[in-house]
């Protein structure tokens, strides 16, 4: 059985969701952030960036969140969660699964921990408003896509492993000015994803409340 270690609420979200949209038995093992668990020796040998998540498939172990979410799409071909490869479909995807992971979620922790990058309070301060900036021109780059193909899902007709990345993403900025939510199109888009039975699986076992984005 595949193991997913896991912290609610963090990136281990998206394949998460993943994992109960395609109906795979799997074990959710906490990693005890508030302990600092991801920096035990147990966890580094699994993961030594000491980052969370990492899926364990048997004697195959992956961290990295796009990573996993690819490796559960190509050995899930049956549920048609990602395109076809060597098509130009299939190349859009890996265009924004990248710009998902490098991109809009590389200046996260830029926002949430800018006392990292700062040798000063008033320095993480600023550099937390520019975070802000930069991420909110991304998420309009998201509102922009769906409105370009006006489909209900992020690629359009059809659902993917890129939706549960866009929901778990557009969920972190929840706490912001400009919430996505608020979108006149990720608003509606991010509340159908709720609507899924497998995101609700997810969400209640990972006990997180209001608001859900």
């Amino acid at each position: 059985m595949m193991q997913l270690h896991y912290f609610p609420g963090n990136a281990s979200m998206t394949p998460h969701m993943l994992l109960e949209e395609l109906g795979v038995p799997h074990q959710l093992v906490l990693v005890d952030r508030a302990n600092n668990g991801q920096r035990s020796p147990a966890y580094l040998a699994l993961n030594p960036n000491g980052k969370i998540p990492v899926l364990a498939d048997g004697e195959l172990v992956l961290y990295e969140t796009a990573a996993i979410v690819l490796h559960l799409a190509d050995t899930h071909p049956q549920a048609r969660l990602a395109p076809a490869v060597g098509t130009a479909e299939r190349a859009v995807f890996y265009k924004w699964l990248m710009w998902l992971s490098n991109t809009l979620q590389a200046e996260m922790p830029l926002y949430f921990y800018s006392d990292r990058w700062a040798d000063t309070p008033e320095g993480a301060a600023a550099l937390k408003r520019h975070a802000e900036t930069h991420i909110a021109g991304m998420v309009d780059q998201l509102e922009a896509e769906l409105a370009k193909h006006g489909g209900p899902w992020f690629l359009g007709a059809k659902h993917s492993v890129l939706d549960p990345y866009v929901l778990m993403l557009c969920r972190w900025t929840r706490g912001m000015a400009r919430p996505a939510r608020t979108l006149p199109h990720l608003g509606p888009y991010l509340q159908r994803l709720l609507a899924r039975p497998a995101v609700q699986r997810a969400y209640a076992q990972e006990g997180l409340g209001e608001p859900r984005v």
